[in-house]
């Protein structure tokens, strides 16, 4: 058998309806390029009919290598998983929806042609989406930009092309809670990017709603930055420090026979506001606390029913 040259991951979660338009463009993109080639269309526990139709593609064409999970594991798994069973030089993340162009791989082979071994694609537009996903995406990108320890390009996402090399340094980062467009940054070696406009979804609904961005959020915060441990603490000084303020202040009041500090009232808001700060403390460590329960426990990130040795070329 001829060595796989590219590997394109797509990650599958109730996607009937794109299933056939991207097997079709995807199709056509790769057989232009005159390489060999693989598409892994990892179902994420579909209950629409997506794994039947994945299965039928896979027994009719050789190409197609299906990934099924036995229950729902998550979109960043779900790409893990790809990663581990892709055997290509290169290989390729898109998501399902089309709303990143399959044609923009060619762009994405040039520069990898070129010497770089991780090529990520920038959003320079973003049609059909609403203001309120567009503000919030664009505040994501730059706070996660600002607080990092890596310094993740502006609005890009999972789109990317990776080099072997990156991919076999990922495949040994095991950690739970995943963010693996800041994991490709961390790892290093030579990237750039290629500019694209995305479209907007091809069928169906997003499968990121506001809850599943605001986890994914506090997953890339937890797993690259120390900041919300350092604002805990920085909540410390300032109640402490308004504390201090406040004591010269309220004895010269006293003594002066004001009114303002009598009563119940003060010190009810002075028990909030550091009862506040305590909460919001200890809920920062619970966060990181879990993380590495979760990684102590050690379990597996997916399980899979149906792997690509389950369909022989």
């Amino acid at each position: 058998m001829t060595e796989t040259v590219i590997s394109i991951i797509a990650p599958i979660f109730n996607e009937k309806e794109t299933l056939p338009e991207l097997y079709r463009r995807v199709s056509d993109v790769m057989r232009s390029t005159g390489e060999n080639w693989e598409l892994l269309l990892i179902d994420d526990g579909s209950t629409d009919g997506s794994t039947e139709i994945i299965q039928q593609f896979a027994q009719e064409d050789h190409h197609i290598k299906p990934v099924i999970f036995a229950r729902n594991f998550g979109h960043q798994l779900a790409v893990t998983a790809g990663l581990d069973y892709a055997r290509g030089n290169a290989v390729v993340i898109i998501d399902a929806d089309l709303q990143d162009p399959p044609e923009v791989i060619i762009d994405m082979l040039k520069k990898w042609r070129e010497g770089f071994e991780v090529v990520y694609a920038i959003r320079s537009k973003r049609e059909g989406e609403s203001w309120f996903k567009l503000f919030t995406a664009s505040l994501f990108y730059r706070i996660i930009y600002r607080i990092t320890d890596v310094k993740i390009p502006l609005d890009t996402g999972d789109f990317r092309l990776l080099d072997r090399k990156v991919v076999d340094v990922l495949k040994n980062m095991r950690e739970q809670h995943r963010f693996l467009r800041g994991m490709s940054v961390w790892v290093g070696f030579r990237q750039t990017g290629v500019e694209y406009e995305r479209s907007a979804r091809y069928a169906g609904e997003t499968k990121y709603p506001f809850k599943k961005m605001f986890k994914f959020a506090k997953d890339a915060i937890t797993s690259f930055s120390y900041l919300p441990l350092q604002l805990a603490t920085y909540l410390g000084f300032v109640s402490a420090g308004l504390a201090i303020l406040a004591i010269p202040v309220v004895v010269i009041l006293r003594q002066s026979g004001s009114q303002a500090f009598f009563g119940q009232a003060t010190t009810l808001i002075a028990v909030l506001f550091l009862g506040g700060v305590q909460l919001i403390s200890l809920g920062i460590l619970g966060e990181y606390i879990g993380r590495l329960f979760d990684e102590a426990k050690g379990r597996p990130l997916y399980i899979v029913r149906e792997s690509p040795e389950d369909y022989p070329d």
